[in-house]
């Protein structure tokens, strides 16, 4: 334990950011812009020295065991692969699984006792930490994951800690509500009333298993680990095999505070296997009681159907779409998608992969525009916003997965090619996987071509009767198909009316009429709710109580008092 323990206790660290935390959940309420972490990497907010200590830090794992001190290790693996084509070679632990979750369950107790003030602040502090290594943080994002340097940093760091500290903000409300101690008495008349004190303790429900993704390893993964520790449970992390060093230097960070504050670190550990069947035992423990996964439908459906014991939080995938009924901003539209199209190679679960145009054409500020200018015009864009190989390769990034490389070649017998797929050079990382957007064009009824998820830079310009028509297979394809987000563009405000209540009916996000610098994939901390939980892609709300609400109870005891 640290000798430092006794200066950093969970309360100190609550009043140390109460504030911060006060801010948040005053955030969650009003829903407008705010947050405590900056998304720009300046050396004036984090340090003169931080970019350079960052990537040293990295690089000082490389070919290197990552050590974490956990129970039960029983060897070492290094499975991770470079979409840049750098050599890392970093060996994780490997640790028997019910030694994990043994060791989760004797660290229970202790954390069940500070109460929820002092798991408020101790979460409060891991997330400041981490914000402070965000260049580390965001090196550790890039060559793992593929993302391009900005993308990492910002979506890799700050906005993933927005996105924990939403958890906790929510969680504290939630935890708050519930009073400590009451109390009760009941009036009999004549007689002596009756009398009982009565104390609620929140209680967490038991281990929690935060299972991540290859591609986004902090994004999608702090919103589970800190509503989860929050709420009274330890947590036991696994993530994606290529995608390991994010998650943990996250876990380490979080076993420093908790030895700090004087608490078993154990409340926090890292799952590094290497099979999936591994993986399945640990998901189907008795002790495990909730998990949360973002990746694949096969192993998500396989994940609820099997993990019965458990509250099963799943992000999976699904075909998000845009309508283009109508516009009167055509450039601004055709920059926005291209944009959108492009960014880190439609490696997110938000991109957008159909994009529902009428035969007959659409309307806009340049004339009438034919479905086949549309599908020209928006490759043209796509092309002129790639001119430029740096800005390419920052924005498309590397293409994480080698099946995401297969897919690409595969999918131009979907449709009709509108926009090759081309190898980008690299000037940094001459083996970088890099890989510009394929689009292609078919017709509604080749439902085979575009109703699965393509996962990649794969996209459709579909061919549908009109406007009605698209706004209702915008609809049916959410509903049977699952979607995080949905566009409209249109000028007229009965066909945005109609795609608004479509939505409300097959639960998804909307977005209307984007032309400036906010994007149909992009998701705000403590504003936008990611993830409404009503379609297959999303069994659950990502951003509102319902996601922290689950994972505690409270317990009551009473006893008559005079």
């Amino acid at each position: 334990m640290s000798t430092f323990a006794s200066q950093t206790s969970p309360a100190q660290l609550f009043d140390k950011h109460q504030a911060t935390l006060d801010a948040a959940v005053a955030a969650i309420q009003n829903r407008g812009y705010w947050t405590p972490y900056p998304e720009m990497p300046s050396p004036k907010v984090y340090g003169e020295t931080a970019q350079e200590d960052g990537r040293q830090a990295v690089e000082a794992c490389f070919n290197h065991e990552f050590e974490l001190n956990q129970p039960g290790q029983i060897g070492w693996m290094a499975t991770e692969r470079s979409p840049y084509g750098v050599e890392l070679g970093v060996r994780y632990p490997v640790c028997d699984a019910d030694a994990l979750i043994a060791a989760a369950q004797a660290a229970m107790p202790a954390w069940q006792r500070i109460g929820a003030q002092g798991r408020a602040g101790v979460c409060l502090e891991i997330l400041d930490r981490l914000n402070k290594r965000s260049f580390e943080i965001a090196h550790a994002v890039m060559l793992t994951t593929g993302q391009g340097w900005m993308m990492a940093f910002q979506a890799g760091g700050p906005h993933a800690q927005d996105r924990g500290l939403e958890a906790v903000a929510y969680a504290w409300n939630e935890m708050k509500a519930v009073p400590a101690e009451t109390v009760w008495e009941k009036p009999q008349g004549k007689n002596p009333p009756l009398k009982m004190k009565k104390h609620f303790e929140v209680v967490g429900r038991g281990v929690a298993l935060v299972i991540g993704c290859g591609t986004f390893p902090t994004w999608n993964t702090y919103p589970g680990l800190f509503a989860a520790l929050a709420t009274g449970n330890p947590v036991i992390v696994k993530p994606h095999g290529n995608a390991i060093l994010p998650a943990a230097i996250t876990v380490r960070i979080a076993r420093e505070v908790l030895a700090e504050a004087g608490l078993d670190p154990n409340l926090v550990t890292l799952a590094a296997f290497d099979k999936r069947d591994a993986t399945q035992s640990l998901a189907t423990n008795p002790a495990v009681k909730s998990i949360d996964f973002t990746g694949g439908n096969t192993f998500g459906q396989w994940l609820i159907d099997n993990a019965r014991q458990s509250q099963v939080y799943a992000e999976l995938a699904g075909v998000n779409n845009v309508v283009i009924e109508s516009t009167d901003q055509y450039k601004a539209m055709l920059r926005n998608l291209a944009f959108t199209l492009c960014l880190y190679s439609g490696q997110m679960c938000t991109t957008t992969q159909a994009i529902l145009v009428p035969a007959g054409g659409i309307d806009t500020d340049q004339g009438p525009k034919s479905y086949d200018e549309v599908c020209t015009d928006l490759a043209a864009a796509i092309d002129k916003f790639l001119a430029d190989p740096a800005v390419a390769t920052a924005v498309l990034g590397a293409i994480q997965s080698p099946d995401t490389l297969r897919r690409i070649d595969e999918s131009v017998e979907y449709g009709r090619v509108v926009r090759a797929s081309s190898k980008i050079a690299h000037a940094d990382f001459p083996q970088a996987e890099v890989r510009s957007p394929l689009l292609l064009a078919c017709d509604a009824a080749d439902e085979k071509s575009y109703m699965e998820e393509r996962f990649g830079p794969i996209s459709f310009v579909v061919k549908v009767a009109d406007g009605a028509a698209a706004v209702a297979l915008s609809e049916r394809i959410v509903r049977e198909h699952g979607a995080l987000t949905v566009g409209i563009y249109s000028s007229k405000p009965d066909v945005i009316d109609a795609m608004t209540e479509a939505t409300w009916r097959a639960g998804v996000a909307l977005s209307i009429n984007l032309t400036g610098g906010v994007f149909v994939n992009q998701s705000a901390g403590f504003s936008d709710y990611h993830g409404v939980g009503m379609n297959p892609a999303a069994n659950a709300s990502y951003s509102d109580s319902a996601f922290v609400a689950n994972r505690f109870r409270v317990v009551q005891r009473r006893y008559h008092i005079d």
